[in-house]
């Protein structure tokens, strides 16, 4: 590890578990203080453990529940207690749920765009603003390669993820003036404990196996892009180009979606 992120402010949303823990752990490598959100504090204790000893920087553990705006001011009232600045946000929280949209309870529909959507840009909007003060700094948003391939079951998720990169690209060009870099992460399948939720059956997990990314292998790419003038990051590859071959030929896209990705 080296310390190219010494004496940076890394800020972790969804920090428990998955990517977001990854993340965490290869910032901390890399020197940076580590400020970790997520619900669970006994889960982000230990990754405040674990960063602390990789790194020997601070490490800091704000519990929130992102679908709350009354927390979100909190944390980032804690947030600025303990340091002036942000260089890096990186908003990995988030969930889904697979099932036919007209037969979700439309109370799981409203919260998961209050966490996946509302809550995320509410956070941003706040660490946004600080980062205009400082003139510099990145926001890294964690879409989706569902925000940009549709597949059944998967409605309500696929619209909340497609929100947060159209977001994105919105708010790229806002904070551009103010030297400030926003970068998307289009993930497709990766084993985490996202899929606990998700997918309860399984049966998508195992219809997907070889698409399937490491959490480790995700986060090392994001944070190699960290300070980075890239707009987006989409993988795998071969989903990459699913994706664009989509746009070109929606109507074969459908049909490909419905024969092969759409298995859960």
């Amino acid at each position: 590890m080296s310390d190219s992120l010494r004496n940076k402010v890394v800020v972790v949303t969804g920090a428990s578990s998955g990517i977001g823990h990854s993340i965490a752990l290869g910032s901390a490598g890399r020197g940076a203080t580590v400020i970790l959100i997520a619900r669970d504090e006994n889960k982000l204790n230990k990754v405040a453990a674990e960063a602390h000893e990789l790194s020997g920087a601070p490490t800091y553990v704000f519990p929130t529940d992102l679908s709350s705006s009354d927390q979100i001011d909190a944390a980032f009232k804690q947030i600025i207690a303990v340091t002036k600045h942000v260089d890096y946000l990186v908003n990995c929280a988030g969930f889904g749920k697979f099932e036919n949209f007209v037969e979700m309870d439309r109370r799981e529909v409203t919260v998961m765009f209050q966490v996946n959507v509302l809550g995320l840009m509410y956070f941003t909007r706040l660490i946004g603003r600080l980062m205009i003060d400082q003139k510099t700094g990145q926001i890294i948003n964690f879409g989706s390669m569902a925000g940009k391939v549709p597949t059944v079951k998967s409605a309500a998720y696929s619209a909340s993820k497609a929100a947060v990169i159209q977001f994105s690209n919105v708010l790229r060009l806002e904070l551009k003036p103010f030297g400030i870099k926003v970068m998307t992460v289009n993930p497709g399948p990766v084993y985490t404990n996202f899929f606990n939720i998700a997918d309860k059956s399984g049966n998508y997990v195992k219809n997907v196996q070889k698409f399937m990314l490491d959490p480790d292998d995700v986060a090392w790419q994001v944070v190699h892009f960290f300070g980075s003038n890239k707009r987006e990051l989409n993988l795998p590859m071969s989903l990459a180009v699913l994706a664009k071959l989509y746009n070109l030929f929606p109507a074969i896209g459908d049909q490909l979606s419905i024969k092969f990705a759409s298995r859960k």
